[in-house]
């Protein structure tokens, strides 16, 4: 073994459970052997697949805090509000990442529907007297006359939903015009097990049971534009984008039934590495972090493993072991974090009746930000509308500063021209097929969404500006001295925002370098001490 140790600033990351005070108790979890993670976190609210009679329903309550307003407590009430809607089992909840309060839910009945949490459905939760007020859908769309298995929001695009059926295809959805899906994208052989946006959203990965890992360019629909053969065995498989590395990681079975883990070139789907795990029966959950950390969580296991990424490498960093085996697992964006304790990581563990918060913390002692461990996450802004995302345009995933809250654009793609189709030559395994139809449709104005006309909730998406005719531009009185004066004030107050964020960007990087040089510096005098104790021992 190496006497050398590789340097990282994650090597020390465990995982804290919380106090009893702080999780939830008395869950009723849904008795359905569907493969999904049961539950769904935004930055405000859990949703759990519940166990309810007469149909299929899910609960929504609020994330466990000490400082929740809601005066909610960790032990839920035996009456509480649920999303009954569906006639038969949920199986899939998504929560938008551009609005706290917006979920989707799938279920057996073949029904995608839309909710908006209104806080004052908790108000008075658990006190005595108290009434629960069940929660309406304010859209629903016939998805499929089967199940729907999946759920998965846009993650760049607002109002863009994908669903994925019984009839082995996935639909996306514009929830503006539900009547009838936008695109319809095919070629499963069996059902499909998961799917996974790239972070702008221009592609779309799925796994499914008849071992294939497939890509799909989401706005042309048709059959996939690349397909390899994925795991050997036929149990559950799961994937996730790594981020903007390019890269797909997914889980799965060998055919001798060990548990992997392998990671996929994106241009031609070729296998990078591939790593047996063990011999355990349950499905792997796999979660990926911006902070290049994949974590890995089994079906039936009390373990969460985590590894590092780097140069096409999965380094082990360490396991958060317990004694309690997990039903289901998700995590806290990224943007809702406890950066004062150094928390770069929240999972809600799904145990038995219970839900236990689990902080993964990086050991450090210093009161000031730490910029090095806290790489800028996705916003809660969209950057796209549905309109302009379906007529091909591409734009770069809005991020936010965990320091101060600014949102600036992310690098990592274009803003103006749409996403091409992978170049890189397959590797010999690959099976390349081309799109069978292309979407040419014209992309419909902006509308309001159905779900905005059916409540009384304020929507949460603003109509698009409607841009002046000729007729009235022309008509319109020029701008006195003092409106120009404003413009041109408004004008520079941008110019200099922007110029501050790229310098607090600039500064931040600059400060991640020194740091990692720090770290380099330390492990280098730790080896030498090291490699001195080993000569004055031989």
């Amino acid at each position: 073994m190496s006497r050398f140790v590789r340097a990282s600033k994650y090597r020390h990351v465990f995982g804290q459970p919380a106090k009893k005070e702080h999780g939830i108790e008395n869950v009723k979890v849904t008795n359905s052997a569907w493969d999904t993670n049961v539950v769904a976190a935004s930055g405000e609210y859990l949703s759990i697949n519940w166990n309810a009679s007469g149909g299929g329903a899910f609960a929504i309550v609020p994330l466990p805090s000490p400082f929740n307003a809601t005066g909610f407590t960790y032990k839920l009430p035996d009456s509480l509000p649920l999303a009954r809607s569906h006639t038969a089992p949920v199986l899939d909840t998504d929560w938008s990442p551009h609005n706290d309060r917006i979920v989707a839910s799938g279920g057996e009945d073949g029904k995608v529907m839309i909710w908006k949490v209104d806080p004052d459905t908790f108000e008075g939760w658990g006190l005595e007297g108290w009434v629960p007020t069940d929660f309406d859908p304010v859209a629903r769309i016939d998805a499929s006359p089967r199940k729907v298995g999946q759920v998965l929001f846009h993650p760049t695009a607002a109002n863009v939903v994908a669903s994925a059926s019984g009839e082995h295809t996935v639909k996306l959805w514009d929830l503006a015009n539900p009547e009838d899906p936008r695109t319809v994208l095919g070629g499963h052989g069996d059902a499909i097990q998961s799917l996974a946006f790239n972070p702008t959203g221009t592609l779309l990965a799925t796994t499914c049971r008849d071992r294939k890992l497939r890509l799909f360019d989401p706005r042309t629909g048709g059959d996939a534009v690349r397909i390899t053969d994925g795991h050997g065995g036929i149990k559950g498989s799961r994937v996730v984008w790594m981020g903007e590395h390019d890269r797909i990681a997914t889980t799965g079975f060998s055919k001798m039934s060990d548990r992997q883990v392998a990671v996929w070139e994106t241009g031609g789907l070729g296998n990078i590495k591939t790593i047996v795990l063990d011999q355990s029966s349950g499905v792997m959950m796999p979660f990926w972090s911006d902070n290049n950390i994949l974590f890995l969580a089994g079906k039936g296991d009390g373990n969460i493993r985590y590894y590092e990424y780097e140069s096409d490498t999965l380094y082990a960093l360490s396991e958060h072991k317990s004694s309690d085996p997990q039903r289901g697992l998700c995590f806290l964006p990224r943007r809702a974090l406890s950066v004062s304790d150094c928390e770069i990581a929240r999972a809600y563990k799904v145990a038995g009746s219970s839900i236990e918060p689990i902080a993964f913390i990086v050991p450090r002692k210093a009161d000031s930000f730490q910029s090095d461990i806290f790489p800028p996450a996705p916003s809660a802004e969209p950057s796209l509308t549905a309109s302009e995302f379906f007529a091909g345009k591409t734009a770069a995933l809005r991020l936010v500063s965990l320091e101060d809250g600014v949102s600036f654009a992310s690098k990592g793609s274009s803003t103006s021209t749409p996403a091409p189709a992978p170049a890189a030559a397959p590797s010999p395994k690959v099976e390349q097929q081309q799109p069978t139809r292309t979407y040419t449709a014209p992309a419909p104005e902006p509308a309001e969404p159905m779900y905005a006309r059916q409540t009384s909730v304020d929507s949460f998406s603003a109509p698009s500006p409607v841009a002046p005719s000729p007729a009235q531009s022309f008509s319109s009185p020029a701008p006195s001295r003092s409106q120009s004066q404003a413009q041109a004030q408004d004008t520079n107050s941008g110019a200099l925002a922007d110029e501050n964020a790229s310098l607090k960007a600039e500064l931040r990087e600059a400060r991640e370098k020194i740091r990692n040089l720090e770290l380099q510096l330390e492990s280098t005098r730790a080896n030498a001490r090291k490699a001195a104790q080993a000569l004055l021992d031989g």
